[in-house]
Parts: structure tokens; C-alpha cells; sequence
């Protein structure tokens, strides 16, 4: 724990450092700010839902012990998705994403494929590192106050610079039936359509560059919470320990997997799932100039500390 405290410190002064030399976006956000984001009680959702109960034998004898099983959310990436690349709003991280021969420079286009060209498609760089919070919560879960993150703090899990093929041209996920079914693995509301979580690439056909923005969050968070998928990324997957159950893979509308936390523009103290508000909601002064947006992706853990050296049995739940 300490070695992987030390190594995540080092690695947040080389970003800190790298950042400092960069030109900040019109509406940057900073390391202090999505760690003081992750106070919000209100993503947390902290419950207690039972015990463990842990085994120790010896040459005396067995002894049993027990400890609180607590359920609760945990900051495990922050996503950024945005117009140009190279310019995460982020910009202490920025330098991990740079432009390159096979992901330029660039913002909206239109595809070259005219079978799919409208008038309304946008394309978005998009960026999933490893929440900073995560090393504050591993400090609390050593008490047992709480459960620690599969996630590693300012880890790339996914850049969209990397994966050129996949998240520029579709390929091959356009293919899939995903793709092709009318009306599957849809993001949206009656009345109210925001976009399709495949093909998981940069386009996204939507007039309100918000829910497009959504669009391509929900799609990073479908990449990276599953493991064998046709693109560039590190799965952020995990097996369960015994005292310590994590998360299985983000679904589109549902709040039992994952939520969203808003931190850029204008942070939100609550967590939902898209569509984060309803179909006829104002998104005045929610789409900023540089069109570019930072979401904390909070997940759900359960976790007992431990008592012993197996664990006989845990509460359901």
C-alpha cells in the first residue's frame, strides 16, 4: 500500500509539472477540485448491509471474528471528452494525449462516408484516467471506514489518440449487430434520443453537443469497464477477494452499475445516469465555448474489513 501510495505521488508531480507548461483550456479544471469533488455524500450512497464473518485456526483452536460489510460508490475515472485534440480540459493530463500522425489536430467533421453523413454529426476526443481521489479512499479502507478502488490514481485507461482505427473509423465495431438493430443499446428517454452506445467511436449524430458529449462518456465507460474489447484501452476489471466485491461492467441507464458525476462545466454535488435530466430541460450555459466536459465515473463496491484468515460467511447483499 505505501509503495503504491509513493509511486502515485510521484507520478501526479510529472503530470502537475507537465501541465504547468501547457495553455490551459477556456475552462480548465484542476487536480484540488475533482479530488474535493469526491466528498459528495450524494454519489457516495454509504450503506451498511451486513457482516462477515472470519475464520483464524491455530494449534489451540479455531476463533471466529466479525466485521461490518458496507456497500458504497467510489470516483473511479474521470472522463473527459472534448473538441480539439490534444486540449483536454484537464490539462495536468493533457500531455498524455498529444496529437499525433494518426489522430490530428481536428474537432466536428463530417464522415466521408456519405452512407452516414449528417448534417448534426460531431466528433470527440475523449480521455478516462484514473480518478485521483482513489488513493484517499485506499487510505480509508486500511481502517475499514471503506471499500479501496479497483482503479489506480492518474492511470490512462483509455485515449482516444491511441485507438485511431477504432474510435475514427468505426472499425470494426460498425459491423456488429449493435450497430445495425434499430433501437439497441440506445441512450435517451420517450421523446428524448441522445444517441447510440455502438459503434463506440468518436462520431456521435446529435444537434445538442451535450448529449453528445454524454454519448461518448457512456460509450469510454462501456470500453473500459470490460475486458477483450476491439480497441486500444487497460481494462479497469477486477476479481473479487475475499472481504471485497467490486463492480461489473457499466450499462447504459443503469444506476445499479455505475453513475455520473458532473465536474465540468459547472460541478453538480449529484450523481445520475443518462439522461441526467429530462426531455425538456434548458442545457443553457451547460455547453461551453470550447465544448469540452469532465465526468467523475462513480462505481459500486462492497467490502468488509478483514478479521481473520477466511472468510466463512458474508450477509448477502
Amino acid at each position: 500500500m505505501k509503495a503504491r501510495f509513493v509511486r502515485t505521488s510521484m507520478i501526479a508531480a510529472v503530470l502537475l509539472l507537465a501541465g504547468t507548461l501547457l495553455s490551459r483550456p477556456a475552462r480548465a479544471i484542476t487536480t484540488p477540485q475533482i479530488v474535493a469533488s469526491s466528498a459528495s455524500t450524494q454519489c457516495l450512497h454509504y450503506q451498511v448491509i451486513g457482516v462477515c464473518v472470519w475464520l483464524t485456526c491455530t494449534p489451540l483452536g479455531c476463533t471466529t471474528q466479525t466485521s461490518v460489510k458496507v456497500k458504497h460508490y467510489m470516483p473511479d475515472l474521470v472522463v473527459s471528452v472534448y473538441h480539439r485534440t490534444g486540449h483536454n480540459p484537464w490539462p495536468v493530463v493533457a500531455p498524455l494525449a498529444p496529437p499525433n500522425g494518426l489522430s490530428q489536430e481536428a474537432g466536428n467533421r463530417a464522415k466521408r462516408d456519405a452512407s452516414r453523413h449528417h448534417s448534426n454529426l460531431r466528433f470527440k476526443n475523449a480521455d478516462a484516467i484514473g480518478d485521483p481521489a482513489a488513493a484517499g479512499f485506499a487510505l480509508l479502507s486500511s481502517v475499514g471506514f471503506t471499500c479501496h478502488s479497483a482503479a489506480t490514481p492518474f492511470k490512462p485507461y483509455y485515449l482516444s489518440v491511441d485507438d485511431p482505427l477504432a474510435w475514427r473509423s468505426g472499425i470494426p465495431e460498425s459491423a456488429y449487430p449493435e450497430s445495425l438493430i434499430p433501437g439497441a443499446r440506445t441512450i435517451g428517454q420517450p421523446g428524448d434520443h441522445w444517441g447510440h452506445v455502438y459503434p463506440r467511436e468518436g462520431f456521435v449524430t446529435q444537434a445538442n453537443d451535450y448529449k453528445a458529449s454524454a454519448v461518448i462518456a457512456e460509450r469510454v465507460a462501456d470500453i473500459v469497464t470490460r475486458s477483450g474489447q476491439p480497441h486500444v484501452y487497460l481494462p479497469l476489471v477486477a476479481q473479487a477477494q475475499p472481504g471485497w466485491w467490486p463492480p461489473g461492467a457499466a450499462r447504459e441507464g443503469d444506476a445499479s452499475t455505475h453513475e455520473w458525476q458532473r465536474l465540468q462545466p459547472d460541478q453538480s454535488q449529484s450523481c445520475h445516469v443518462f439522461p441526467d435530466r429530462g426531455p425538456l430541460a434548458s442545457f443553457q450555459g451547460d455547453i461551453p465555448a470550447d465544448q469540452a466536459y469532465v465526468w467523475t465515473l462513480w462505481r459500486p463496491y462492497s467490502c468488509c474489513k478483514r478479521r481473520g484468515q477466511m472468510l466463512i460467511y458474508d450477509t448477502p447483499g
